[in-house]
């Protein structure tokens, strides 16, 4: 039986971010993600395509042991209810910010200071690009 939105708590939510984390650092599923890494290496476009696949699946064979739908149906409710009890709970949005690290690399951005250097100064941020939330 699938859970509706409102059934899933705080703690819930964090509870299942926390075992996610676990999954993705240790055991066999650390292993599969440190070789999707080393296959995508610094390539953005290979980190979509090995790595984000072995995020996903760790992540819905998580969830779904909570009681959400197995496949895309049961990862879109639970990102959704991450993503608005993150506005409210810094733990959960630590932990989600975790996993999406594994999968969203740090980027670059040049300082907005000096635009006629054609060297700008490059500032490294540790906040991923805000784009796929999972």
């Amino acid at each position: 039986m699938a859970h509706s939105e409102t059934t899933i708590d705080k703690q819930s939510i964090k509870d299942i971010l926390q075992e996610i984390t676990d999954s993705i650092e240790t055991g066999e599923s650390a292993t599969k993600l440190n070789e999707a890494k080393q296959t995508a290496g610094n390539d953005m476009m290979k980190l979509m395509q090995y790595v984000f696949p072995v995020i996903v699946q760790i992540e819905m064979d998580v969830i779904k042991k909570y009681g959400f739908i197995d496949g895309r149906e049961g990862m879109i409710q639970f990102t959704k209810l991450v993503v608005d009890y993150e506005k409210e709970d810094k733990d959960i949005a630590i932990l989600h910010k975790i996993i999406r690290s594994h999968f969203l690399p740090l980027v670059t951005v040049a300082s907005e200071s000096n635009n006629s250097d054609p060297n700008p100064p490059v500032m490294a941020t540790t906040d991923p690009v805000p784009t796929a939330d999972l």
